[in-house]
């Protein structure tokens, strides 16, 4: 007779396979992932999660992937879903995402894929070409990889996305100025003018250049703008202004640059000698964009050509002057004169100094975040902008530009001073151009020194060598090989402050002649700042001060180790700022010397002298809150180098670690600290640890020697245990 199973077993079967049906239903709806990595790269960040949360308009995100693209453009397309994936999650009822199938092998092509393509390529999204190995053959194939952001009315797209560096930085950023795009022109009170400046006289001459659409130009743009005013509230209008019929434009055409052509009479063809402008021009305010519709190319031997402009381009050009003229992005204000560095681009390069303001890569990075504005101190104080960029100045500053300096700070805004300790000039050459020969490296006395020196931080006019530096390849010709560039220190990992969050990414940096800077630490604790270094040169660093020679074949390390130390070379001073002018009187705006008016003979005219006003002090005037004596909490920012700023070490797409380094600063002195540790934690750069010698050696040593000898060790363990078993089994039969 056989055993009944008890029914308790099949009970306990059936809720646990309850359990697991219903734990694994659970997770397809709610689930968790883990990001171990040690910046949060895979992790979304704060910044992305508060706009995606705050949205008032819907957002829909469209992207254009082609399918089965081959590695590593396949892992792009999975990061991209698993990130919409993470800002949905996050975000509330407005977001909305959707990729689209765009395959372009003709294998694969759907009516659905069709109509995808002819999407993406109405959004602006084109296909790009990409490699492939097949079958161990080399091919190229088209694939699209972009996205467009469409907001309300207003539409952003990013066209290429083949990697996922800054991927999430650049999809929050724009979703931002989509947000600040919408209440910009949300809050115009005047339209924004689109005037199109072009003469009917250039129709005679436009089949000679050939230009056969030439006539259809005002009716196309009339087109491109009323395509433009549906996207963006109905707050453009277009005006057209034939020059040909109003000789009273020509100051127009002046003032904003506009292409002039003119031509001689042609007998054969019964066409009259004339001119002609053609151009378009975005106003708002006391701000204008032109741009160009005719593009004239001077070639060797064949002559100038003549092309017009594509009105796919145009939509694209205005669209983008838009941010510029309706400023949806915040102010940062830049020192204009005093021979400070021409980072708006706005003032004409200087052709007597020997490097031009190669500064084109951090202009265009700034200005995708930030509206640049030119800061004059003669004429208007910085206090509209909450954070003033002073670079590179190499002209004293009257005692009235140091007062608005000081005022600006006062007020609890915010001042980075890129400064040089040194100019570098050339001797002059004809007619007061650059010349050849050694540079001089003439000290800067600029008078900030003594704002400096009050604030309790001061520049030592040397120049920072260091051991641990950039490496030059010496070419083959010249011995090949590579040579230190000691003032081009390399900032190791351990020299970068970690003590601001924004800072944390940074695993490296390059310094390019970089002068120490020191502090007073007494002159600090009595005014109650907090001074933090940023970076510092390696503890294999000297300075070279006096006769300056930056020939890297005359430099040399000094004979003693005992000169070497580690140099600071940025420091950020915060707290509550005392004013440097609180105890004097305020400076007076210096006045421009005219020249007075004389006669035809030539003597000057001689004015009736005014009347002598009462001195301030018998009338008891005192100039109480004028000046802010104790300020509100700012900040400073103080790197003794402008080339921090250049070309030569900012990458233009802004993804080097100096590039990094630069930006996050700014922002976070504009309060935008979420966004520069998004931006820092997508940093690639991430250097392995210096080791010494001896340890080098003794890592060889284990893994030559050490790991065999563990084996036999292990194994003569082993052998001794089993040996020790086999003589206590036999004891225990042993009589």
């Amino acid at each position: 007779m056989g055993t009944k199973q008890p029914a308790g077993k099949y009970i306990k079967f059936i809720v646990y396979l309850t359990v697991i049906i219903l734990v694994n239903v659970a997770a397809t709806t709610l689930f968790f992932r883990v990001d171990l990595t040690e910046n949060q790269a895979y992790s979304l960040s704060d910044a992305s999660r508060q706009v995606v949360a705050g949205l008032s308009e819907p957002l829909t995100i469209k992207v254009f992937f082609s399918r089965n693209l081959p590695a590593p453009h396949n892992s792009t397309e999975r990061y991209l879903r698993d990130l919409l994936d993470e800002y949905a999650a996050h975000a509330n009822r407005y977001f909305n995402y959707r990729f689209y199938d765009v395959s372009t092998d003709s294998g694969d092509r759907t009516t659905e894929g069709n109509g995808n393509q002819e999407l993406a390529d109405n959004y602006g999204i084109r296909p790009i070409q990409i490699q492939v190995i097949d079958k161990d053959e080399v091919k190229f194939q088209k694939a699209y990889m972009g996205l467009v952001l469409i907001h309300g009315d207003i539409i952003e797209k990013i066209t290429t996305i083949t990697n996922i560096d800054g991927l999430e930085y650049r999809l929050t950023t724009a979703i931002q100025k989509l947000n600040n795009k919408i209440s910009a022109l949300l809050g115009l009170k005047e339209k924004i003018k689109i005037r199109l400046y072009h003469s009917s006289s250039l129709e005679t001459v436009a089949p000679f250049m050939n230009l056969t659409r030439l006539s259809r130009i005002p009716e196309e743009i009339k087109a491109v703008v009323e395509k433009l005013n549906r996207k963006n509230y109905g707050k453009l209008v277009f005006e057209f202004l034939d020059p040909a019929k109003d000789p009273g434009l020509e100051a127009d055409i002046k003032r904003y640059n506009l292409l002039h052509l003119s031509w001689q009479a042609i007998p054969e063809k019964n066409i009259p000698a004339g001119s002609g402008v053609s151009g378009l021009v975005m106003l708002h305010g006391d701000k204008n964009v032109s741009i160009p519709l005719i593009q004239a190319i001077r070639l060797p031997i064949i002559g100038t050509q003549y092309n017009q402009a594509d009105m796919a381009q145009i939509e694209e050009v205005l669209d983008a002057n838009l941010a510029s003229l309706i400023n949806i992005h915040e102010e940062i204000g830049v020192l204009a004169g005093n021979g400070a560095l021409n980072i708006s681009g706005a003032s004409p390069p200087d052709p007597t100094r020997r490097e031009q303001d190669n500064v084109a890569s951090i202009r265009h990075l700034i200005s995708q975040n930030y509206s640049i504005r030119d800061v004059d101190l003669k004429s208007e104080t910085p206090s509209a902008v909450k954070s003033l960029l002073i670079a590179r100045p190499t002209r004293p500053f009257s005692d009235y530009e140091l007062f608005r300096i000081d005022q600006h700070l006062m007020r609890g805004n915010n001042i980075a001073f890129f400064m040089d300790a040194f100019d570098e000039v050339l001797p002059a050459g004809p007619q007061g151009m650059m010349g050849g020969g050694q540079p001089r490296y003439v000290p800067i006395d600029t008078g900030l020194e003594k704002l400096f020196a009050h604030w309790g931080i001061r520049i030592k006019p040397s120049y920072v060598m260091d051991e641990n530096c950039f490496k030059q390849r010496v070419p083959e010709q010249m011995g090949g090989g590579q040579r230190d560039i000691y003032f081009a220190p390399m900032i190791e990992n351990r020299f970068i402050s970690k003590d601001f969050p924004f800072m944390k990414g940074i695993k490296g940096l390059i310094a390019l002649k970089n002068s120490p800077l020191v502090l007073d630490e007494a002159q600090l604790a009595k005014s109650g700042i907090v001074a933090k270094e940023l970076f510092a040169s390696s503890d294999r660093s000297w300075e070279m001060a006096g006769n300056i020679n930056l020939n890297p074949m005359f430099i040399s390390p000094p004979a003693s180790t005992a000169e070497m130390k580690s140099l600071s070379l940025a420091y950020l001073l915060s707290g509550e700022f005392t004013s440097y002018f609180a105890d004097k009187p305020v400076p007076e705006k210096p006045v421009e010397e005219k020249k007075e008016p004389s006669d035809p003979a030539g003597e000057k005219k001689s004015e009736p002298l005014p009347e002598k006003p009462v001195a301030g002090d018998r009338l008891k005037i005192e100039d109480k809150g004028i000046v802010i004596s104790k300020g509100k909490p700012g900040k400073v920012l103080m790197i003794g180098s402008s080339e921090m700023l250049r070309d030569t070490i900012i990458s233009q797409e802004g993804r080097s670690p100096n590039a990094i380094f630069v930006m996050n600063a700014i922002d976070y002195l504009n309060g935008r600290e979420d966004i520069a540790v998004m931006r820092s934690k997508e940093q690639r750069f991430n250097p392995l640890g210096e080791t010494g010698s001896a340890l080098k050696t003794a890592v060889k040593a284990l893994n030559i020697a050490g790991l065999p000898m563990m084996v036999v060790l292990f194994g003569l363990l082993v052998w001794g245990r089993r040996h020790t078993r086999k003589k206590t089994i036999q004891m225990m039969f042993i009589k």
